[in-house]
């Protein structure tokens, strides 16, 4: 979905794949060694199966990200606990819980909420106790989306990321994490005059930290830098970690319930939008690419970074459209000079087909490393 093939992509996508299929064809190789690597991080009293991988946290749960998370969870059997920021949080949840938003049937009694602040590394490890993944979805609060987000929000947002971080690696239970980023710390780049940089966006590219600070995109400075400090201390402490790069999130009542993120996404929409780059998620589906590479890591099939989107909005009526949507007028997403009735001629290309591959293969492909040509040949027909 929303993947424009070109030569050039194809070229990339092989060569990813490639990279995907050795590095999960020796996972039976590395079982003995990774089994070490899990003995000390194993908690008192866990049990070492199948079942306490289905123990989880997912930070903020009660963001309009983090409920669709906690539901997907819950629906696959998970036993989610749940950061919240204070006592208003938790009244909320419970409301949350009687209303059936947190999940229905069974899956109300597996999930329970813990107060952890995100500026606390010693609350947020306790709260991490006893599970084996951690979902950090949002790393701010802003009521009803009154101040905006700012540079100083930006700056909230990275020093939150490294608690979390740093809580994981404190954590002896925790093995895995899995950060939600955004598509903006992939899509910001220099001006290009002389056409030096690739055309095509995929888990290999970052945004620009000098091009956000000099157009005050601040969602986007926070979300680039978050990122890289959560890679940066996964590296020193040793903690698997995956990122999704997630486009702007959509769903009932998203700017409503959401709103600091998806107004601050949009800053620079017109441009995105002349670029080829403003493209949307639905919160389900992105939810779903959460769980499903959390349970790839599980199996050594995931690492890295993922694009995750749905949608690009690349003609007017798309853009009209995701205007009537968010409640916006449409210069908003096009801007004042075009009004929406000018179709944008894309400098660049977005790819999610990393993430599209690994939610559609079985783990059966990736067990024989024989297989890596046919199968290259099988995805990329």
């Amino acid at each position: 979905m929303g993947i424009v093939r070109t030569e050039e992509i194809k070229r990339t996508e092989i060569e990813e794949f490639q990279r995907m299929l050795l590095s999960c064809a020796s996972v039976h190789r590395r079982k003995d060694e990774e089994g070490l690597k899990r003995g000390p991080r194993a908690g008192p009293g866990l049990v070492e199966d199948d079942e306490q991988d289905k123990v989880v946290c997912v930070t903020s749960g009660v963001s309009y990200l983090g409920r669709a998370i906690v539901n997907r969870l819950l629906l696959r059997g998970y036993s989610v606990r749940i950061t919240v920021d204070n006592q208003e949080d938790l009244e909320k949840l419970r409301e949350m819980e009687t209303t059936g938003e947190m999940g229905t049937g069974r899956g109300r009694s597996n999930f329970w909420a813990v107060v952890a602040k995100l500026s606390d590394v010693g609350r947020l490890s306790d709260a991490f106790e006893g599970c084996r993944g951690v979902f950090h979805t949002c790393s701010f609060a802003d009521p009803a989306g009154l101040s905006g987000y700012s540079k100083s929000m930006a700056e909230i947002e990275v020093k939150a990321t490294e608690n979390v971080m740093e809580a994981c690696a404190r954590t002896p239970s925790v093995r895995s994490c899995v950060l939600t980023s955004s598509l903006l710390a992939c899509v910001w780049r220099p001006d290009d005059p002389d056409n030096e940089l690739s055309c095509v966006i995929n888990p290999e590219s970052w945004s620009n930290e000098s091009v956000c600070l000099d157009k005050k995109l601040w969602y986007a400075l926070g979300k680039l830098r978050a990122e890289k400090a959560a890679w940066r201390i996964a590296e020193e402490r040793g903690l698997k970690l995956t990122t999704i790069c997630s486009a702007l999130i959509t769903g009932p009542q998203v700017c409503g319930r959401n709103p600091t993120p998806t107004i601050a996404y949009l800053k620079g929409a017109p441009e995105m939008y002349m670029n080829g780059l403003l493209a949307t998620v639905d919160a389900l589906r992105l939810a779903d690419a959460h769980v499903s590479v959390y349970e790839a890591m599980n199996h050594q099939m995931a690492s890295g970074r993922y694009i995750c989107f749905d949608r690009v909005i690349d003609r007017p009526d798309k853009a009209a459209g995701l205007a009537s949507e968010m409640g916006f007028p449409m210069d908003k997403i096009c801007g004042s000079s075009t009004s929406g009735e000018l179709t944008p001629r894309p400098r660049f290309e977005l790819s999610n087909w990393k993430l599209s591959a690994l939610m559609s293969r079985t783990p059966r492909c990736c067990f024989e490393e024989s297989n890596v040509i046919s199968d290259v040949h099988r995805f990329c027909r």
